[in-house]
């Protein structure tokens, strides 16, 4: 045999073998990446994107806090300043400014040292370590409970950690607000010892959040069933512009002594969407496991991502460890939930002036970015194909893709397509 013709067959031996990923299916796109892929395609001038989950301000370009900047800046001046290795369980400063914001710095659990603190990458960061923790340590057979509906990715990350993955009801569609009553009986109807995810602040998708004595229901129901509760905070600050009121739930059930784990992100309220900064609070019964928690959390993230970014942890720590800085950042989240506020407002002013049919309290009775309009998935695809408004297909809305020059037009759209778009 010649060495070409032992060359030709070699080469078809390869090309006959089976590929090792012969067997993947294809996955289906995320819905929301693939929007913003459809709304960057567009080329109409009327084009409005309502899908986007970052903030933009009234021009629609994204906004970088002032603040964001001046702490830049701090850090670049900095003469000691490195690219080293973050610890495992990330920047000190960083991670303890962060638990004490959202649980309030004078929080007993600080003096009694209760908490396990880990950077993360981002909230998913947080919540995949966290199930990570309770997939290993505490029960590799409790069933996750998440809203219906929640946060697309909550059952990815769930999931994919081996968990069984179930709904408990949070939506009324008949009020388009929350369903406390179905919530509780979800709750109660769960296993002792389940897993329950809660949003803080600014439900996604459906910018509708418990009042305060609904919270304290839900709390007594999570103790009689001795629920494990997670709850994942994103919008601390930019919901209300307010950080204790955001922070209010979370506050209530480590004071009534219940474990928990915290998910934070920064992403929203520093702007900091592509530095994935996040810290991971694991509040434990006393010092003793608070140290043992802490050791398998720095082992599991350890295995996982080494050890998190720095950058974004530089900001978020120069920020909040500067009196100054600290109070500049609440004016600027006061600008960030200011403007969401305001375009709530003038949707809603615009729907009662062309007298839309129906009831749109809810637009300005919703809090943070996402407001659920109660569109229909056919009269969302009438919006997209003869509006070029791109939402999704349940009809969630981001508020910070409405501005001074569309709103209307958006109103306009959803006035025609309720009066003449049924299923």
């Amino acid at each position: 045999m010649t060495i070409t013709s032992r060359l030709k067959s070699l080469l078809d031996q390869f090309t006959m073998s089976e590929s090792a990923f012969e067997q993947t299916p294809l996955a289906p796109p995320d819905p929301i990446l693939n929007l913003s892929a459809l709304y960057k395609a567009d080329a109409s001038v009327d084009k409005v994107d309502l899908g986007v989950g970052a903030y933009r301000d009234e021009n629609g370009s994204p906004w970088v806090l002032p603040v964001v900047r001046k702490a830049e800046q701090i850090i670049l001046n900095n003469p000691h300043a490195n690219h080293e290795y973050l610890p495992i369980n990330g920047n000190k400063d960083f991670v303890q400014a962060a638990s004490r914001l959202i649980l309030g710095g004078e929080n007993p659990v600080f003096q009694e040292n209760r908490c396990a603190l880990m950077q993360s990458i981002s909230g998913t960061g947080a919540l995949f370590i966290g199930g990570l923790y309770l997939y290993n340590y505490y029960s590799k057979d409790a069933t996750v409970y998440i809203p219906k509906p929640s946060w697309g990715n909550h059952r990815n990350i769930f999931t994919n950690i081996g968990f069984t993955v179930k709904e408990y009801e949070y939506y009324d569609p008949s009020t388009i607000g929350l369903n406390i009553e179905g919530m509780l009986e979800s709750l109660r109807n769960a296993p002792n010892r389940s897993i329950i995810i809660l949003h803080a602040c600014a439900h996604n998708p459906t910018g509708i959040d418990p009042k305060p004595d609904q919270w304290k229901r839900i709390l007594d129901v999570i103790k009689e069933k001795n629920h494990f509760t997670f709850f994942d905070s994103a919008y601390q600050g930019f919901a209300s512009g307010d950080l204790d009121k955001d922070a209010y739930d979370m506050r209530l059930f480590v004071e009534q002594g219940l474990e928990c784990f915290i998910a934070q992100s920064f992403a929203k309220n520093f702007g900091l969407y592509g530095e994935r900064c996040g810290c991971l609070t694991g509040v434990a019964r006393n010092e003793e496991t608070a140290t043992r928690l802490q050791s398998q959390l720095n082992r599991l993230s350890r295995a996982t991502i080494s050890t998190s970014p720095a950058y974004g942890s530089k900001i978020v720590s120069t920020v909040l460890n500067n009196p100054e800085l600290y109070q500049e950042w609440k004016v600027n989240l006061l600008t960030m939930s200011g403007r969401i506020k305001d375009m709530r407002q003038k949707l809603f002013e615009h729907l009662v002036k062309l007298n839309t049919p129906g009831n749109w309290t809810h637009i300005i009775e919703q809090i943070g970015m996402f407001s659920f309009t109660g569109l229909n998935p056919t009269q969302v695809q009438v919006m997209t194909k003869k509006y070029h408004i791109y939402m999704t297909k349940n009809g969630r809305i981001s508020m910070s893709g409405l501005r001074p020059s569309n709103v209307e037009y958006v109103a306009r759209a959803i006035d025609d397509v309720v009066r003449n778009v049924k299923e």
